[in-house]
């Protein structure tokens, strides 16, 4: 996956500050976009991913990513499907459309969640403050995917580049997931 593509899709909320700006990490909320739950069989799949513009990833905790598209695995049948805001209709209907009468289960839970991106050379470290999990690009390479705990919220973490991340939280959960995350960040500040 290229951090371009994820960047021409998942870009900082231009109308926002950023939530931390300092030496090492930063925090900045993501512009909003369409977000789309998939659940299907195998069978469905190809045809679902042309009708995205992105191939469903069947590997877990991968994702595939095209010119503002991103697919993303969340379980053995279970997709979220990234997009433009304004494209999320016409999305559906192209989707609805495709799949016609093969079983599945297409719902917009565009706004159910908000994003944040974390990047920077301390972003792994600040993540590690409230998950545990091996962020090292090893264990972590970039366009992995996970769903996962912060502290005793349900967070996405998504790697998009070597030192940016992308998490998702429900918007009733972000600013303690946010506001944690600033608070974690005070530790570098002093150090």
């Amino acid at each position: 996956m290229s951090d371009v593509l994820a960047n021409d899709l998942i870009a900082p909320d231009a109308g926002v500050s950023p939530l931390l700006n300092q030496s090492g990490v930063s925090i900045l909320k993501a512009a909003p976009i369409a977000r789309l739950s998939f659940r299907a069989r195998e069978a469905a799949l190809a045809n679902a991913g042309t009708a995205f513009g992105v191939p469903l990833p069947t590997q877990p905790l991968s994702s595939e990513v095209g010119a503002k598209r991103a697919a993303l695995w969340m379980g053995p049948d279970e997709w979220t499907l990234l997009a433009p805001e304004e494209d999320l209709e016409t999305l559906f209907a192209t989707i609805e459309n495709a799949l016609g009468e093969q079983p599945h289960a297409l719902v917009d839970i565009s706004e159910r969640s908000e994003a944040i991106i974390v990047s920077g050379e301390k972003a792994a470290w600040l993540l590690n403050t409230g998950i545990f999990i091996d962020f090292s690009i090893e264990e972590f390479p970039v366009g992995t995917v996970s769903r996962t705990i912060f502290h005793k919220s349900p967070v996405m973490i998504w790697r998009t580049g070597a030192d940016t991340f992308v998490v998702e939280a429900w918007v009733s959960f972000m600013e303690y997931v946010s506001g944690l995350l600033v608070q974690s960040a005070q530790e570098l500040s002093a150090a």
